[in-house]
């Protein structure tokens, strides 16, 4: 499965100081406690498998991360750190399974995401979780900007980031972990837009604008049937 990677790879490597520093510490509720080995797909420097492994001390973690520089920092600070794409055909997955794989910002960069939630879901143990966080593209202040200023412009960060491929609402969330075999058990907006514009915006749609709200949603999955391949 290689997704874009190669130049996928080559745009990480230019990206900006920091880019792969965040530790995403709201994520970590969404992990459930008793997840005793996690793969962290697209895990940067390591931080939030470093939370983790704070959280509960058993805690393996494995990462999967393509920009080099950071992989090696992230080898310091997880169990196992691989570079090379997501893919059930790795050695170093051969009969390897995990409670959780995260999916932290990282389904939007991909060219085909929903082969690596298929991926995914021949790596999980038969109680498993995918943990994912992804950018909502009707967040109430960039489609404001759209509108506004009539222009779709990229940018280093944000949910118009130049290294996004896919673009997602709560329902194409929804939509894409159902096609491949998961059922959702919980989805949650993240990073609430707060200011007066957005109440006003919201009231004067009869309360229809609500999932404009948040810049991400997080999502907790489990398989519910074996996924087309």
């Amino acid at each position: 499965m290689e997704n874009g990677h190669g130049q996928l790879a080559a745009e990480y490597a230019n990206k900006p100081a920091g880019y792969f520093e965040n530790s995403r510490n709201e994520m970590l509720d969404f992990v459930p406690r008793e997840c005793m080995s996690v793969l962290d797909v697209g895990c940067g420097e390591g931080n939030f498998g470093a939370l983790l492994k704070q959280r509960d001390g058993d805690c393996e973690v494995w990462g999967v991360e393509l920009d080099a520089k950071s992989a090696d920092i992230a080898a310091s600070k997880l169990d196992r750190v691989i570079t090379k794409p997501l893919s059930t055909d790795l050695s170093e997955f051969q009969g390897k399974r995990f409670d959780a794989i995260t999916f932290l910002d990282v389904l939007e960069h991909m060219v085909d995401p929903e082969s690596a939630l298929r991926e995914a879901a021949q790596l999980l143990t038969p109680n498993g979780v995918v943990v994912a966080s992804i950018p909502n593209i009707l967040y109430f202040h960039q489609i404001s900007e759209i509108l506004i200023e009539q222009d779709w412009r990229y940018r280093e960060y944000g949910i118009l980031d130049n290294s996004h491929l896919r673009f997602f609402t709560k329902k194409s969330i929804i939509r894409m972990f159902e096609n491949c075999g998961f059922r959702i058990e919980k989805i949650e907006g993240i990073s609430p837009a707060v200011g007066m514009k957005f109440h006003v915006a919201n009231l004067l749609a009869l309360g229809r604008l609500k999932d404009w709200k948040y810049v991400q949603f997080a999502v907790v999955a489990k398989l519910s049937c074996v996924p087309t391949p």
